[in-house]
């Protein structure tokens, strides 16, 4: 079934984020401290956006999710303000750091020319379970059908699967320099 995204949910996105990390391969022995990449890719979303979060749950629970922002821009600033300041107290830099905590302490902006058509964007992750079965496409569907404008993803270039999901929903892509970017006017 696919439902509104509840607080009692945090535990199991970030256990999916992780588990699904690194371009859909897992990347829980990636990291020491297994919230690190929920904190960064599950977190801002459910503390700012909670209406645009939706979760799939089988007979086993939380399987799956789809979130969004409608104005990326306006996110990475709240972001800059209000999310990123204590994970980088929490994560200082040290001299070899990891991806994450990279991007926590040196966010990446969205390119002001990739907003105008395609201001909101999204995420999406399923275990493995869960695929096969309609929830990846049904989740995003719900999202976007909450969305006014156009949206974009971001996608590994050797996650050759999530970029078939997200052409399969008509998604194209508008951008392939350091990750692929896949858009889709609404």
């Amino acid at each position: 079934m696919i439902r509104a995204y509840r607080p009692g949910d945090l535990d199991a996105l970030y256990d999916i984020c992780l588990d699904t990390g690194d371009g859909g391969r897992g990347a829980r022995h990636l990291f020491e401290d297994p919230r690190l990449m929920g904190h960064a890719y599950v977190g801002p979303y459910v503390a700012f956006e909670p209406d645009l979060v939706f979760v799939a749950e089988d007979d086993e629970g939380v399987c799956g999710y789809a979130l969004a922002t409608a104005d990326t821009e306006a996110f990475e600033d709240r972001c800059d303000r209000d999310w990123w300041p204590d994970l980088r107290v929490r994560y200082p830099l040290t001299p070899d750091p990891n991806r994450i905590v990279r991007q926590i302490h040196a966010p990446a902006r969205v390119d002001s020319m990739l907003i105008k058509d395609y201001p909101a964007h999204v995420h999406a992750n399923l275990l493995p379970r869960a695929k096969g079965q309609g929830f990846g496409g049904t989740l995003v569907r719900t999202v976007l059908e909450r969305l006014e404008k156009g949206v974009h993803v971001h996608v590994r270039h050797h996650n050759t699967h999530a970029i078939g999901f997200w052409e399969h929903l008509g998604f194209r892509v508008i951008d392939s320099a350091d990750k692929l970017v896949l858009g889709l006017r609404l």
